[in-house]
Parts: C-alpha cells; structure tokens; sequence
C-alpha cells in the first residue's frame, strides 16, 4: 500500500484541471454578462443624465464599447495582475470592495458549516446504528423537511420563532463584532446550514451501513473486538472518505446559499453585494466576485480530491518504477 507524498504528476494533473474549469467559468461569466438585456452605462447614468456624449464615455471608461474577446482579455489581463477593475456604480476598486464583505460572508459560512458537521455527521452515525428503528425514522424525516425547506422560508421561520416570539437572537443585521457578531449569526447559520445538514445525514448514514456489512466488521466482531474499537478503528475511518467528498459539495452550497441567506437576515456580505451588483449591472464586479466565488468552489473541489488519498491510502495512484503515477 502506497503512503508518504502524493506523486507531483498527481498533483499536477488536479490542478492543471482546477485551472481549467476555473478559465472556462471565467469565460461563461463574461459571456453571460454581455449577452444579458440592459445597459451598464444607461444604469449608471439614469435617464435624465444619458445623454449620447456621457453614455459614450462611460462605455469607452469602462471597455464596453469593445468586442468581446478584446474586453475579455483586458479584463483577464487585470485578473493576473491582481487588478479586478473599478466598480461602475461607486467607483470603489473591485477588490476593495469584495474584501470588505469577505470577512462577514466567511465567518457566517464558516459557522454554517460547523453547524452542519455537528448536525449532520453525528445524526448520520446515530440513524445508521439504529436504522429502521423509530429514532432512524423520526431524524431521516426531520432531514427530509430541513431539505425541502427553502432557506428564505427557513429563515422567516426562524425569525419568528426565536427573535419575534422568544427573543433569543437578533431578527437582522450583522452585529459590531466579537460576542455580539456571533450573536447575530447564529439564526442566519442555521438557516444556511438546514438543507446541508441532511445532505450530510444521508452520506454519512449510507457510508456507515456500508462500512458495517464488510467482511472485515464482521471479522472483528467474530474476534470479539469492543464495538467502541469497532466503530471508531474500523466502520468511521472507512466511511471518512465518502463524508469528505460530501463535506466539499456542502461549501459549495453554502457559498451559493449566503445569497438568499444574506439577503432574509440583511446581512452586507458577498450574497447581498452580488444581488445588489447584478441589479445594477455592476459588469466589473459580477464578474470580479462570481469568479471569486468561483475560484472558492473549486479549491474546495480540489482540496477535497487531494486529501481523499492522502486519508485513505488504498485510493492512492499506483506509481512506476520511475515514481510517477501511470
């Protein structure tokens, strides 16, 4: 069985591919963008200040009287330099901007997911031990409402329960930070973290029945090894690397989600400044944040697929003589 470094010709190829998707999402990014109906400039400008002369300076400012592949490429151009542009509304650099709300968006998405682990994992685990069982049934089906809930229909249920009626949390906004932040964003972590949770209720109950019907469970058991050694050297080490995978897929969508999320808890992170970007045909930093968001998508991604190896030697890639991946 293969241990120590991964081989670089593995690494390499992963992310080589990262690279990739990452320069095609770019590219569909800013395709969609021009292709959308709407003006920027005439956005920018209202109606009472579009006159021909100010429309054509702000679309000569801005590159938006360019072709296509000439404004993707300037716009590229700035990426690898670390210039994201100027935003179009306010006139704010594009990563000034974005790294002001990064802060508030990483740190609700960074409680969601503890929420979701804490949640989901040990649930998993729990119904999987006890599956067909009544407390197998009662936690799939609480699961199961958590998925179908919409987080806006979620958070309004939340905000209600325990800010309206119990006055446990903040119905909005973000707090001044410390104690108060985390205060604040309990509610909205929860509400993103619902439908994730069941997600990893399911992989992790899946994985675990899986992990219990091997031969070598089995083995053990027959041996008379504790079932606590069992569980924790045996069925939870083999059912890691599914969970893992799962645990990837699950920052994605919590990424995804702080946009409806931001927007019910009113919450000026990445989710509300894309709503509102969009809105105004803010070209420059939708385009600036989708690939961001992009780029934190797929590093999950990426992350992901490297540790499943390194966790679990078996799914290492065979080498040659030479110590290269085949």
């Amino acid at each position: 069985m293969n241990r120590g470094p991964l081989p670089l010709r593995y690494v390499l190829t992963r992310v080589g591919g990262t690279l990739v998707l990452l320069f095609v999402l770019s590219v569909a990014v800013f395709a969609l963008l021009r292709i959308a109906p709407g003006d920027p400039a005439r956005t920018l400008l209202g109606q009472r200040g579009a006159t021909p002369q100010a429309l054509a300076a702000v679309r000569a400012r801005y590159h938006l009287d360019s072709p296509f592949a000439a404004q993707y490429l300037h716009w590229l151009g700035g990426v690898l330099h670390l210039d994201l542009g100027t935003s179009i509304r306010t006139g704010a650099p594009v990563s000034a901007t974005i790294g002001g709300r990064l802060a508030l968006t990483g740190q609700l998405v960074g409680l969601g997911l503890a929420v979701a682990l804490l949640l989901g994992i040990p649930g998993g685990i729990l119904t999987a031990l006890r599956r067909y069982r009544a407390t197998d049934r009662a936690v799939q089906t609480a699961g199961l409402v958590a998925l179908s809930t919409p987080a806006f229909a979620g958070g309004l249920v939340l905000i209600y329960l325990f800010s309206l009626m119990l006055r446990w949390f903040p119905a909005y906004g973000p707090g001044q930070g410390g104690g108060d932040r985390l205060h604040h964003l309990v509610l909205p972590a929860v509400t993103l973290a619902l439908s994730v949770t069941a997600v990893l209720l399911k992989l992790t109950r899946a994985a675990v029945i899986r992990e219990l019907a091997k031969e070598h469970v089995v083995f053990a058991r027959a041996r008379g090894v504790p079932e606590r050694r069992i569980l924790v050297d045996y069925v939870l080490r083999g059912a890691l690397v599914p969970v893992l995978t799962g645990v990837g897929l699950v920052v994605a969508y919590l990424l995804a989600g702080t946009v409806l999320v931001e927007q019910v808890f009113a919450l000026p992170g990445l989710g509300s400044l894309l709503v509102e970007s969009v809105t105004y045909r803010d070209v420059p930093l939708v385009q600036a944040e989708a690939l961001f968001i992009a780029t934190l998508v797929v590093l999950a991604g990426l992350v992901t697929d490297l540790a499943q190896p390194l966790i679990d030697p078996r799914l290492r890639p065979a080498r040659t003589g030479k110590g290269n991946a085949r």
